[in-house]
């Protein structure tokens, strides 16, 4: 059994794997059709100062499918509502590399896929600390580092701006 990525349409790839298993289950094919991955990461955005975590795909339009592939097996995936094809040279189905397909299920089923944090904070930005040793100091933005998700604020401290650095979740938008 080997694993093939499927052209689905996008924004729709949890739907497709639902239908895909059902399917695969209504026609007996549980033994040619094994596993079907839409591999996705948290992201945590701050929206009005609150976060919110949204689930986000990491491959927009691609789902990963373990599948014995034989003539039936291809014919009822890809005749599947929202399935466009298999990803593969002139039509014929490429199977993934072994050490790409782990790598991609190791981050999966290990939780590693990363919180990224994305952020509406610009330079210049106003804003009111809400965790840490200075909770309730305003202050503005000097910096932002999106890669480790942390702001430089400059805050007044005994009536003199001294820059402080604090993560995305320590501060909020003044309003």
């Amino acid at each position: 059994m080997e694993w093939y990525t499927l052209r689905v349409i996008s924004g729709k790839e949890r739907k497709i794997r639902e239908n895909i298993l059902y399917e695969v289950s209504s026609n007996g094919f549980e033994e040619q059709v094994i596993d079907i991955l839409v591999p996705s990461e948290n992201i945590i955005e701050m929206k009005d100062g609150k976060k919110k975590i949204r689930n986000k795909v990491f491959f927009p339009g691609y789902l990963l499918i373990q599948m014995d592939m034989n003539k039936e097996s291809r014919y009822l995936v890809e005749n599947i509502t929202g399935v466009m094809r298999f990803v593969g040279p002139q039509g014929h189905p490429d199977p993934i590399k072994t050490d790409e397909i782990n790598r991609i299920i190791g981050v999966v089923e290990s939780g590693d896929a990363r919180e990224v944090i994305k952020t509406l904070y610009r330079v210049g930005d106003h804003v009111k600390v809400t965790d840490g040793p200075f909770v309730e100091f305003n202050g503005y933005v000097q910096e932002v580092n999106d890669d480790k998700q942390k702001l430089k604020v400059s805050v007044s401290i005994f009536g003199r701006p001294t820059p402080v650095e604090l993560n995305y979740l320590q501060v909020e938008l003044e309003k």
